[in-house]
């Protein structure tokens, strides 16, 4: 008897799922373990794999079909063996009539909104407005996702963990008891996987938007009035768009400083080139010590690559305290990469290695440095000359829209988010944080972009992030306050992922006590820095976190510590 491939229950709370791909067609010859079909549900894709040895005799659901759980999505069996039902035809779905909303929504309004760009910050806006009730189009010219999850936050994180990976097991494996022999890097496999992970979001927000029922163009827009759009599509052809309100969320793009002999070099790539080398290099040159160039030196590094970082200013890292820059800095240096700073770059020069970088240090000498790579990452500008923002009578500094609080243009019913924007940071969870206020006050709910709450992350080795004032900050504005700090090296936790390597530290007014910053290096750093962000948000005092009990042995016990000792109570550090 044929078997009936059904759809599996993903989640607790999964109803149905989309089917986005069949991998097998019919006729095809199935085995145990083969996966015959993709499922889309909510923000994930998932693998369906078959239970028998047969033949793909029926499909049922077709690409593109929502289907049940439980539902039939095909039939596997022998060769010409019938499939249950009249005729030999596939039996039907189990019929799915979805449950009633616990309490019934309200109509917020039928407003018309177009997104231009779907990263980030424009799918977020998207949903966010389709769940008030608007009807909502997103114009998208390339991929769903934006830099962040194609050429950006999630690719460079997954480089990031097979760095760090094999990181931990060269330098803490045979302390710790795991002695491996012949570790070696498979770079096409260290980037298939970073392929494979930015595929499955990626097609996840496709489903989102299914979900929601939030409209896909695929094309590239630009003004021709305020509130007006052309857009070009992706089969040749060309429309006129209006809307009520319009989402600008077109993101940012690689700069390109003008170096001399930079753009005729092949082998000078950005960000988005080293993400996708086919082949490890054995040298490599960053241009910039920003958080880009050293998150990217840092896994190139631990693959074996010899990195030389040059710098123009004479600081790395200026968002970050400055004691995390300093601990950050020693450990990038353990791993052996190089730093050159006051050393700005005057040209590119033809190398047989590669490229020379000709750089003028602080004495004014001229020097060089060969590599088969150059990773140019001066930071990213606003992706906003394709929209003919004169057109659209849109307010901006060199490119970058101006908005207020609300997210808000120079023209009414227009809205720019996200890093195309003036004066905020250019962060994914910025311009998805902007993307909620947008879409909110266009169907009447008022809501403010607040950027005190705003973590800063940066994945170098060991990670750092940072929310709310820096002490330098402090001093500038001419506060009164007081520091908590306490070393990693005190943590049980910390010393058993890392050897203790980092620091906490807590800035706080001086006369209540309440948490003006956090400031984080060491492991699990970009995870626990969302508490300091709610102690901000929330206007919580050193006495309330110190109240807090955290759980034991967790590096969050560093939070509580660094808390303590800015109150002289620390009872696993010093005090002075």
């Amino acid at each position: 008897m044929a078997y009936e491939l059904k759809m599996p229950q993903l989640g607790l709370t999964m109803e149905e799922g989309t089917v986005s791909k069949w991998v097998k067609k019919e006729g095809d010859a199935v085995k145990t373990g083969d996966v015959v079909v993709e499922i889309t549900t909510d923000k994930l894709t998932n693998e369906v794999t078959s239970e028998v040895d047969g033949t793909m005799l029926k499909i049922v659901a077709q690409e593109g079909d929502d289907v049940p759980v439980k539902g039939t999505l095909a039939w596997i069996g022998k060769p010409g063996e019938a499939v249950p039902g009249t005729g030999g035809a596939a039996a039907p779905a189990v019929p799915f009539a979805p449950a009633a909303p616990a309490v019934p929504a309200k109509p917020v309004g039928d407003k018309k909104i177009i997104v231009v760009g779907g990263g980030p910050g424009g799918y977020v806006a998207a949903i966010r407005a389709a769940q008030l009730g608007a009807k909502v189009t997103v114009v998208e010219r390339e991929h769903l996702g934006g830099t962040c999850l194609n050429i950006g936050c999630i690719p460079t994180k997954c480089l990031l963990h097979s760095a760090e990976l094999i990181s931990d097991i060269k330098e803490q494996g045979a302390e710790i008891g795991v002695k491996v022999k012949g570790v070696e890097v498979d770079f096409p496999q260290v980037i298939k996987h970073k392929n494979d992970i930015s595929k499955q979001l990626t097609s996840g927000i496709a489903g989102l938007f299914k979900m929601n029922k939030v409209a896909k163009v695929d094309g590239e827009a630009k003004f021709v009035a305020p509130g007006k759009l052309s857009v070009k599509k992706s089969d040749g052809s060309t429309e006129e768009m209006t809307a009520d309100a319009i989402i600008v969320a077109t993101g940012s793009i690689n700069a390109v400083p003008p170096i001399p002999g930079l753009k005729e070099n092949p082998n000078c790539i950005d960000s988005t080139g080293a993400l996708s080398l086919e082949k490890l290099p054995k040298s490599m040159v960053v241009i910039g010590a920003g958080v880009i160039g050293l998150e990217l030196a840092c896994a190139y590094a631990a693959f074996g690559t010899k990195i030389t970082v040059v710098e123009a200013l004479d600081h790395m890292l200026p968002m970050l305290d400055g004691d995390l820059t300093k601990i950050g800095v020693a450990h990038m240096k353990k791993m052996g990469m190089e730093f050159n700073l006051e050393c700005p770059v005057q040209r590119v020069d033809a190398s047989p290695v590669g490229a020379k970088v000709v750089c003028k240090n602080k004495e004014g000498k001229e020097i060089a440095f060969e590599a088969e790579k150059v990773l140019v990452a001066v930071g990213r500008r606003a992706n906003t000359a394709m929209l003919d923002l004169d057109a659209g009578k849109l307010d901006n500094d060199r490119g970058r829209i101006k908005v207020n609080d609300k997210m808000e243009t120079s023209v009414p019913g227009v809205y720019a988010i996200g890093d195309c924007v003036m004066g905020y940071a250019q962060l994914a969870h910025t311009a998805s944080a902007m993307g909620e206020v947008a879409a909110e006050n266009i169907m009447g709910i008022e809501a403010h972009y607040d950027q005190k709450t705003n973590p800063t992350c940066v994945y170098i080795e060991p990670e750092a992030a940072s929310v709310g004032l820096t002490e330098e900050q402090c001093k500038e504005q001419g506060l009164a306050y007081k520091v908590g700090k306490f070393p990693m090296a005190a943590n049980g936790k910390a010393l058993i992922l890392n050897g203790g390597e980092g620091v906490v530290k807590i800035i706080a007014g001086k006369e209540y006590g309440e948490i003006l910053g956090m400031h984080i290096i060491g492991p699990r750093a970009t995870d626990l820095i969302a508490e300091g962000a709610l102690a901000i948000g929330e206007e919580m005092t050193l006495d309330e976190l110190i109240a807090t009990i955290h759980s034991h042995p967790t590096v969050t016990e560093a939070m509580r510590e660094a808390a303590l000792q800015a109150e002289k109570r620390a009872i696993h550090t010093s005090n002075k």
